[in-house]
């Protein structure tokens, strides 16, 4: 899917992506193949459904001061950067997953967006706290 930033007045709204969920069905679909199945495939394309029915309807806005999770247009979680200590995007070339520390607790979300955009946002407003890869 191609990145769109709706750009709105307060703010950008990332893209959707569909690759985790889409990987994660794929995964439970090939356990169709093991002695083991229906119920690794029932389990784990079960969650790939739930991720899918979320990249529908979950939404991240970046404002000047916040990360805005969003379901449905309404206002889930507000995460403002004044608080962030560190980010880093974990497996950006498979679907992987968003982390981020704030100063109360450390925060782990997958990636249900895309995911070029969505270092790009990062980096716009918190490029100093971005962990590099070890050497």
């Amino acid at each position: 899917m191609t990145s769109q930033n709706p750009l709105n007045k307060d703010g950008v709204i990332l893209s959707p992506s569909y690759r985790l969920p889409c990987f994660i069905i794929f995964i439970g679909l090939l356990f169709l193949i093991t002695p083991f199945h229906p119920w690794p495939t029932i389990l784990i394309s079960s969650f790939g459904f739930f991720l899918l029915m979320q990249s529908f309807t979950l939404k991240l806005k970046f404002t000047k001061e916040d990360l805005i999770v969003m379901q449905l247009g309404n206002e889930l979680r507000r995460f403002p950067f004044k608080n962030w200590i560190a980010w880093r995007i974990i497996f950006p070339q498979l679907p992987g997953f968003l982390y981020f520390r704030e100063e109360a607790s450390p925060h782990l979300l997958p990636i249900l967006f895309e995911v070029n955009s969505l270092r790009e946002q990062l980096r716009l407003r918190v490029k100093d706290l971005e962990i590099e890869k070890a050497v």
